[in-house]
């Protein structure tokens, strides 16, 4: 029995030396100019990185993007030019421990501090005054939920919401399923630091590929753009931390939900359903039977769960639906 625990020490102690000296991977041509066209700005001594883009001349209308996990905001690069054609300003954010922001460890990540991010970056930009449009992705629609809660609350230093288009978030716990990966990391203290330290490239394409559609595959170039941004500054070790957003929702469903339900801000959904975290047809069921003042778009049967870089054009023209309807 010793022998067999000591083997399986050695293998890890060998395992981590590997990792300790693979560097993270550099930046692609892409993903450099996404970064130097950021700008970051300070958040309790972190420093968040965000994009600020100037677009549509006679426009006062903003819009604010908030990605997914475990991506970045380089995950709006395909509607991005086009958003900036419609909105006077587009913005988006890599929240804490994401992306090209801070990622600190040991850290208690929350959606609150979150939702405190993105008012931070909103007041830093002089926007605390304007209404402003909120377009969110999984990880992110929980974030927007607790924004709308704290603008329905009038909370101090909420946002002006003027609206909020969701896609595909795992809103409702009963209908949302993790990958086997995060089920491990968010639940077991004694695994976590061996996975996230062991978890490699082609770890990492597998899942992600999982949760796009066969016909919709990112290409080679945007998985390892995807995973070059989660290994920037060591982001695969606070993954275990930033997990815990899904024990989070559990605990908090009543006041997300809640909110989702309750609050008169224009709202849309717009679904990839083939997307096997929030599967159809329960997932959206239960979204149009709760959330009634919404309007949805269904996308293509062959899009998943990234609907905006699997279908830019389809996401585009849905929101674009969604914002002359009001």
């Amino acid at each position: 029995m010793r022998e067999w625990w000591f083997n399986v020490g050695l293998i890890y102690l060998l395992l981590v030396a590997v990792y300790l000296n693979i560097p993270p991977p550099q930046l692609s041509p892409a993903l450099q100019k996404w970064h130097s066209a950021g700008e970051v700005f300070h958040f309790r001594g972190r420093e968040i990185f965000y994009r600020d883009s100037y677009g549509a001349l006679g426009s006062s209308d903003v819009v604010i993007l908030l990605h997914g996990f475990p991506t970045s905001s380089f995950d709006w690069n395909k509607i991005w030019e086009p958003l900036t054609q419609r909105f006077h300003r587009v913005i988006a954010l890599d929240f804490l421990g994401f992306g090209f922001s801070d990622k600190p460890r040991p850290h208690r990540y929350s959606i609150f501090e979150q939702a405190s991010v993105v008012e931070a970056l909103v007041a830093h930009l002089g926007l605390s005054n304007q209404r402003v449009n909120l377009v969110s992705h999984d990880y992110g629609d929980t974030v927007a939920l607790e924004l709308l809660f704290r603008t329905d609350q009038n909370r101090t230093g909420h946002l002006i919401i003027n609206s909020l288009c969701l896609s595909n978030g795992g809103l409702f716990p009963e209908t949302h399923y993790p990958r086997f990966l995060q089920e491990l990391l968010k639940d077991s203290s004694f695994l976590a630091p061996v996975l996230t330290r062991i978890t490699n490239y082609r770890i990492f394409q597998k899942g992600i590929g999982a949760v796009f559609g066969p016909y919709t595959q990112p290409t080679d170039a945007e998985f390892w753009d995807m995973w070059t941004g989660l290994r920037y500054n060591d982001g695969n070790l606070v993954m275990d931390s930033i997990l815990q957003y899904i024990n989070q929702r559990i605990k908090h469903r009543e006041r997300w939900v809640g909110v989702l339900t309750s609050t008169f801000v224009p709202l849309h959904m717009i679904y990839g359903p083939l997307d096997p975290v929030n599967p159809y047809p329960q997932f959206i069921c239960l979204y149009q039977q709760l959330v009634q003042r919404s309007t949805v778009t269904i996308l293509d049967k062959h899009i998943s769960h990234y609907p905006q870089l699997e279908d830019p054009t389809g996401f585009l023209n849905a929101y674009f639906n969604f914002i002359y309807s009001f």
